[in-house]
């Protein structure tokens, strides 16, 4: 999962980008970069790290230009290293450059096509680098000196045609301006807004969330529609266009679940008021089950499970209390690269507060459950502080198959709930009781306040692909190269290299 940003102004715009990205730094900690164009040549600065550790002050003054793209990354499959921080960049035709959050599940075969067929070269093994050069090819098949804004929607319309899997992605073009496309089925988050100034034209931007328009006083427009193209030339002027066949909303649901920021609107549906009505759900849930229950206290665990932990509690009619202060300096484990350093980060970034526990029976709420790991380690920090019972809620059904759409859980086995049953689940993560959310309820939970939704991406909970020819010898195939990439980064690490791998958004 990774944060996009584009804008088009008036006057030089990194500083916007950079503000917008740190707005952005939950859905990517590995690496960050910026890129300008200013009189047809682009200015660029990316590298590992967070934002405010690949940028400084001298090379924001070297980011001139009014439009530009930002991103934000993490790696999945064990990639990782300053190759494959985005934007990429190819000079033919015309000098584009790009940035992209998501997956392309056919990656392997477009890239036999752009080097067999298209005569284009790839430098890494980045889907990102596939999906650029597949929009250039387009490009450049139209033959134009100068490309006009439908041959930038033909082009994109025919990326339509080739690419599987989800993606956003914004571009820029040099002396031509940014583009910004969903996939078909808008299972990558995307949204449009303008701000208003002194000039004719309102600046644009375009961004992977809400939140990062509203730091910068841009009002949204509209989210992007699935399969949409928008293009915004350097002079302003926006112009929009629907580019696939058979559109349909297919967001992916876990966006709702952990990835968003509570305050981001993703397709016109609050993430705040859905993981209030996860709470909610999930506290119906506990009394049809046990209307009995013991709870004395309900804690969440900071910080994507608080809203969720405060409306269950309500629901509940049992004490809400913040039982663990969570050090702000620690990333989020669940986008960190290797499972020894997620364990190693589990107790530098949560500490309890033993008076919330002592003696009582903890309900412990969080967003999801995926490896198992951190929640069975902070199940045993909240014995250690005296808990006499210690019960785990998750706001979200079992996670029991691979994603294939960007997220970093490509690998069946690293699944804790993967072909076991809640109560085998419940016990090797060391609960007194677990329970889960019932998909049907998280579908409507989301569902409300978008009545253009048609169905979720939600294979990591039903196993279900809805895109592409996504088969268990693609699955396999997926958790190889995973396991490959993880051997080849180790051994980099020990070396002292570099060595970039895979899909990396």
């Amino acid at each position: 999962m990774c944060g996009l940003v584009g804008i088009v102004g008036k006057t030089d715009i990194a500083a916007d980008i950079y503000d917008a990205l740190t707005m952005l730094q939950h859905r990517g900690q590995d690496a960050a970069g910026i890129m300008t164009s200013q009189q047809g040549k682009f200015l660029q600065r990316k590298g590992e790290g967070l934002v405010r550790d690949v940028f400084r002050s001298h090379h924001m003054t070297q980011l001139l230009g009014n439009f530009g793209i930002g991103h934000v990354r993490y790696p999945t499959q064990g990639s990782s290293g300053t190759a494959l921080a985005q934007p990429f960049y190819v000079n033919s035709p015309y000098g584009i450059a790009l940035a992209h959050n998501g997956n392309l599940t056919n990656a392997a075969k477009l890239s036999d096509e752009l080097f067999q067929s298209d005569l284009r070269h790839l430098n890494t093994d980045s889907d990102s680098e596939v999906l650029l050069n597949v929009f250039a090819h387009e490009l450049q098949r139209l033959g134009k000196l100068v490309p006009e804004a439908d041959d930038i929607f033909e082009a994109v319309a025919a990326l339509h045609r080739r690419c599987e899997g989800g993606y956003a992605a914004v571009a820029m073009i040099a002396n031509q301006g940014v583009v910004a496309f969903r996939d078909p089925n808008g299972i990558r988050p995307l949204v449009l807004g303008k701000r208003d100034g002194l000039g004719r034209c309102p600046d644009y931007m375009v961004a992977s969330e809400s939140v990062a328009l509203d730091v910068l006083g841009f009002k949204v427009i509209s989210d992007v529609a699935p399969g949409e193209a928008i293009y915004i030339s350097a002079s302003g002027q926006l112009m929009r266009r629907q580019c696939a066949e058979q559109p349909r909303l297919m967001p992916c649901i876990f966006e709702h679940v952990y990835f968003a920021r509570p305050d981001s609107l993703i397709d016109g549906v609050s993430v705040y008021k859905t993981r209030m009505r996860q709470g909610e759900r999930l506290a119906r849930k506990i009394l049809r089950e046990r209307p009995d229950h013991d709870i004395d206290v309900v804690i969440p665990i900071p910080d994507t499970s608080r809203v969720a932990g405060q409306a269950l509690a309500h629901e509940l009619g049992v004490k809400f209390r913040e039982g663990f202060m969570k050090n702000r300096y620690i990333g989020r484990t669940f986008i960190m690269p290797g499972q020894s350093q997620r364990k190693k980060s589990v107790r530098q970034k949560l500490n309890p507060v033993p008076l919330e526990f002592e003696g009582k029976n903890v309900m412990l709420v969080d967003d999801s459950i995926v490896r198992g790991t951190t929640c069975g380690q902070i199940i045993q920090m909240a014995r250690d502080s005296g808990a006499r019972k210690v019960y785990f809620a998750s706001a979200a059904p079992p996670v029991r198959f691979p994603n294939v759409y960007g997220i970093d859980m490509p690998a069946a086995h690293e699944l804790i709930a993967h072909n076991r049953s809640v109560d085998e689940v419940c016990a090797l993560i060391g609960a007194d009781w677990l329970v889960y959310q019932d998909l049907e309820d998280l579908y409507e939970c989301s569902r409300e306040g978008n009545d253009q939704i048609e169905e979720f991406e939600s294979s990591v909970f039903d196993g279900q692909y809805k895109t592409g020819a996504i088969d268990a010898d693609y699955l396999h195939a997926i958790e190889a190269a995973r396991a490959e990439g993880s051997a080849l980064r180790v051994a980099a690490a020990q070396d002292g290299a570099v060595v970039g791998l895979h899909n990396d958004n």
